[in-house]
């Protein structure tokens, strides 16, 4: 009893948070048209309270439970406070926009919690049953919120293909697990990785299960030639959705990865090594030469995504502590760059007019200078550009691949963002050098306006002060 007690405080984050999302959901059932407004709050006010624990829980050495189902390391801490601040984020973004088209229910609210219940027992696997499990409650939340407007056939269509595709995706991920298993005997990440290191397995059958998981992978991160799902996804969900999906399933991708890649199948580092830098160049160059044709915006922050995830792969494939610890600093910047992005969208889109297209920027300079600014600043920082922190993000993957003698692909990564700073440069020509079709104003609440300051100021702040980040990156995967 002793030791069940003791796991369960372990666990204490993730159980109070699956109780909380719960008690929201059934009180928001009796609330009437106080539901939406309670379930808001009371998610803001879980989110900080699992994620002050969750800091309070901070231990510099690795602590299992459940029998060795749950692993609790710096890993495990870092991506969990950053999972709770992203759905905070999102939530205060999110809200006028639901509000203003009638969609503002406590079901968003809800199912937000759960996804990132997902992400959080994700950050803590260390066996393939629970990394699958909260794999599938992620997905499964954000299936249900794609199809959010119940009434949009876009978003039905993108529900339906995001459903299709995700249930192969996972079907695969779970096929190579279980060969995986039939192989070694284990579901444990350390016991596996234990009896790949004595190679007494068939390597061809090692493999072809890493094939299929390697897959599994890059289609939750979007990668090309897995990406098919993206920019239609993107497109079709309503966007309050897609900057929840532009943000939180990127931390959770990553942190799978780095628990079945480099804690259960690091012996297989030249095999998925070899696979992963297919992945990775077809999606620099997809991504950046694709975007370039958008005229859509949040399809061309889809193929963004895409060049993206690239970028954070390339960062994984090297396989060195330093190349984790640049890839773990890039997702982070990047949830923080999309998230500004798409709420500076769902902003304006909260005003009643749609904010789809590129031309729909047009004059926002002069309409809502100090808005148009934190855009460019944002802009700026996923193009890589100096005095923003996206160059940082870009140039400590570079390192990692110089260091680890991957010198062609550095040269091609940087060439395609010179390639992908076009596209980018096109927002901002639109909003300061054309004349608007009308004038656009903010006029949502002020504690979405203030996060999307702060947002977007950030990317100044950390390109003052990167080493703050990436040092506690490289402490968590040191």
């Amino acid at each position: 009893m002793e030791s069940l007690g003791a796991d369960v405080m372990l666990a204490l984050p993730e159980v109070i948070l699956l109780g909380a999302a719960s008690t929201v959901l059934v009180l928001s059932l009796y609330a009437g048209r106080a539901g939406e407004a309670l379930a808001f709050w009371s998610s803001l006010a879980v989110l900080g309270a699992v994620a002050v624990l969750v800091g309070f829980t901070t231990t510099p050495q690795e602590t299992f439970a459940f029998g060795s189902l749950y692993i609790h390391d710096p890993l495990a801490v870092a991506v969990k406070l950053f999972a709770c601040l992203t759905a905070a984020v999102v939530f205060m973004y999110a809200r006028p926009y639901l509000q203003q088209r009638s969609h503002a229910r406590p079901e968003f609210y809800v199912l937000g919690l759960f996804a990132t219940l997902g992400v959080l027992v994700m950050a803590s696997a260390h066996n393939f049953i629970l990394v699958y499990l909260g794999l599938e409650l992620l997905s499964l939340c954000l299936y249900a919120l794609v199809v959010f407007e119940r009434d949009s056939s876009d978003a039905s269509e993108a529900a339906i293909k995001y459903f299709v595709l995700g249930a192969i995706a996972s079907g695969m991920l779970l096929y190579g697990m279980s060969i995986l298993y039939g192989l070694t005997g284990s579901l444990d990440l350390a016991e596996i990785s234990a009896h790949l290191g004595s190679r007494t397995t068939d390597s061809i059958a090692l493999v072809f299960a890493l094939a299929f998981i390697v897959v599994g992978l890059a289609f939750k991160f979007g990668a090309v030639p897995f990406h098919m799902w993206v920019p239609d996804v993107y497109h079709g969900a309503p966007t309050a959705v897609t900057l929840f999906i532009a943000t939180m399933p990127k931390l959770a991708a990553f942190v799978m990865t780095i628990r079945l890649l480099s804690n259960g199948l690091q012996e297989l580092l030249t095999d998925w090594q070899q696979m992963l830098v297919v992945v990775t160049v077809l999606s620099v160059i997809f991504g950046n030469v694709i975007a370039i044709a958008q005229s859509n915006i949040k399809r061309m922050l889809a193929y963004s995504a895409i060049s993206h995830i690239g970028f954070i792969l390339l960062g994984i494939l090297s396989g060195s502590d330093f190349g984790y610890a640049a890839a773990l600093f890039y997702t982070v910047i990047y949830v923080l760059m999309a998230a500004g992005a798409f709420g500076v969208l769902v902003l304006f889109a909260s005003q009643g007019r749609s904010m789809d297209r590129l031309v729909d920027l047009k004059g926002l300079g002069k309409s809502s200078p100090w808005f148009a600014l934190i855009m460019l600043l944002l802009m700026f920082s996923m193009a890589g550009v100096p005095l923003t922190v996206g160059f940082y993000a870009k140039l400590y993957i570079l390192q990692s691949l110089v260091q680890d003698g991957m010198l062609w692909l550095a040269i091609l990564a940087i060439v395609m963002s010179v390639i992908g700073a076009f596209y980018y440069l096109r927002v901002v020509k639109y909003m300061y050098f054309d004349e608007p079709d009308e004038q656009l104003h903010v006029r949502g609440p002020g504690l979405a306006q203030a996060a999307l300051s702060v947002n977007g100021l950030l990317v100044i702040v950390l390109f003052v002060f990167p080493n703050t980040l990436l040092d506690y990156c490289v402490r968590v995967l040191n």
